[in-house]
């Protein structure tokens, strides 16, 4: 058993938030950690250390209420390449995001010309009201990228976007092309990342490509 405020449990906390923010984030919803609860780390021979977390997670355009999530987070031994294996479960429903998905993209497809921005939020902490949907995928797609590039001595937390654009395609995802500042806690290095994601209302979203710049 490990204290919610062991600096390990809150780097494992920190990667279980980022793939669920993969998961079931969107323009219309971004999941933040709320209260780590309790942590638990085992040690498992020739495999790794797999730390048991109970969450409590709510969403930043809906904070009157929280859901309450159990993670699993395993970091393999060996290779710094493999991404931890992460398994998550939430108990409780989270707000329907349908609608504002739906004008989200039906805006973005009636735009005339391609959506470009940067800075996000600015020097003073602002997201206009018309990119917080951008700011919310850039938060989904940072949530894969902090998944699969973090290790058991590391912590990722969006810091901002640098820029923004939206890609034309011929099929029906919205494409967006983010360079985001990625600052690791531990080092205080501040990283930029180059990640594309693809989005669509039933679809969900998926990374394409992401790679340090």
């Amino acid at each position: 058993e490990l204290p919610p405020s062991h600096l390990s449990a809150a780097r494992a906390a920190a990667v279980a938030v980022g793939y669920l923010r993969y998961l079931r984030g969107g323009p219309g919803r971004g999941l933040e950690l709320r209260a780590l609860r309790r942590a638990r780390r085992q040690d498992i021979d020739d495999v790794g250390h797999k730390y048991y977390l109970e969450l409590e997670l709510e969403d930043v355009l809906d904070t009157d209420r929280s859901v309450s999530c159990t993670a699993e987070v395993l970091y393999p031994l060996g290779s710094k390449a493999t991404a931890p294996h992460v398994q998550v479960t939430v108990q409780g429903e989270l707000r329907s995001t349908e609608q504002a998905d739906q004008e989200f993209y039906n805006r973005i497809r009636s735009l005339e010309t391609e959506l470009v921005a940067e800075n996000i939020p600015d020097s003073h902490g602002n997201v206009p009201p018309e990119l917080e949907p951008i700011h919310l995928l850039a938060w989904l797609a940072s949530g894969y990228v902090i998944w699969q590039n973090s290790t058991e001595n590391t912590k990722f937390h969006l810091a901002q976007v640098k820029h923004v654009k939206q890609v034309k395609r011929s099929d029906e995802d919205l494409q967006f092309d983010y360079v985001v500042l990625l600052h690791e806690m531990v080092s205080q290095e501040v990283m930029p990342w180059e990640v594309t994601v693809l989005w669509h209302p039933q679809r969900g979203a998926r990374v394409s490509r992401h790679g340090r710049q």
